[in-house]
């Protein structure tokens, strides 16, 4: 059984957080989020420190889930998300363009996307793509979909690829 939900979760001095209802601000360095948290989960903040609680036995999954979020929000405001994408195929390339990200991955025409608010896209080469954020969700949506243009292929590898992900290889047809 989880224990999540009862960490204590430690607010930096440069992090303020008002809360409002069921909505909670977190405001840090990097900027601001906000989000809508269950009438369900109680949260109660004293001494730089903010405890999770559930008005019940039967929210337990929700006392974890909501603990983990306020979490993420606090350290997305101090310190930020970084998620790194490898381009790995002959001629595969990725650029960015103000806030478009154009991949040519090997289809008769380039990819593109709109960067959402709050995100940056860097490309420091042509196979390497770096995305920024302060919203841990957002940037690993958008990460996800990039992927999702050419996920890697177990034969020869080719794709796009997260920086840390191993890709299992197969043989192929001659491999007995």
């Amino acid at each position: 059984m989880s224990r999540i939900g009862f960490k204590v979760i430690n607010v930096p001095d440069s992090v303020t957080v008002t809360k409002e209802g069921n909505t909670i601000t977190v405001k840090g360095p990097k900027g601001e989020l906000t989000r809508e948290f269950s009438s369900k989960i109680s949260f109660e903040q004293k001494d730089g420190e903010i405890t999770v609680s559930r008005s019940s036995e039967n929210d337990k999954a929700l006392h974890g889930t909501s603990r983990a979020n306020l979490a993420s929000m606090i350290e997305g405001v101090v310190d930020g998300y970084k998620k790194s994408l490898k381009l790995i195929g002959v001629g595969y390339r990725a650029q960015a363009q103000g806030n478009k990200l154009v991949l040519n991955v090997g289809y008769s025409h380039p990819v593109e996307f709109e960067t959402p608010e709050g995100i940056t896209v860097k490309t420091p080469s042509a196979v390497d793509i770096e995305i920024e954020g302060i919203s841990k969700q957002v940037v690993g949506q958008f990460a996800a979909e990039v992927r999702a243009v050419r996920p890697p292929e177990p034969y020869k590898g080719k794709g796009i690829r997260y920086v840390d992900e191993y890709v299992r290889r197969k043989e192929g047809k001659t491999g007995k």
